[in-house]
């Protein structure tokens, strides 16, 4: 009997850029690029839009920048495994694609996929794992 092979990344890392990826998928369009008005007076409305300077954006893409190469890999993999390009008996194949493309710009390429984080759910779950238990702040 084979041994499917494991990941790098730990669930627990994976859930946080999960939460990181649902607060960051919320955000809307700029309206007003540039209001000049008082944050206050206008309802902070601000904070719910996709500015470049982001606090979330930074967060996730410092913490993507942070994960060794073989952890940006397995994050890039699950993506994909989670978005149905391949399946949990392809893993191998699916990573091994993931480390040909790998480059600097790991974070951008993910923070553009739509539905991220529903994507690594749905990995993480091939897996066997789940962020529930993290949910519930056991990170």
């Amino acid at each position: 009997m084979s041994r499917k092979p494991g990941l790098t990344i730990s669930p627990e890392k994976v859930c946080f850029i999960v939460m990181k990826a649902r607060q960051f998928d919320v955000k809307d369009i700029v309206t007003d690029p540039d209001p000049g008005s008082n944050a206050s007076d206008d309802g902070m409305r601000e904070v719910l839009e996709d500015h470049p300077d982001d606090p979330v954006r930074a967060e996730l893409v410092s913490v993507i920048h942070d994960l060794n190469e073989d952890e940006q890999i397995d994050l890039v993999a699950l993506a994909w495994l989670g978005r149905g390009d391949g399946d949990r008996n392809g893993w191998s194949e699916l990573r091994a694609e993931a480390a040909r493309a790998h480059n600097a710009r790991t974070a951008t390429y993910l923070l553009g996929m739509p539905l991220l984080a529903d994507h690594l759910e749905e990995a993480l779950s091939q897996f066997g794992k789940s962020c529930e238990e993290f949910e519930m702040g056991h990170l």
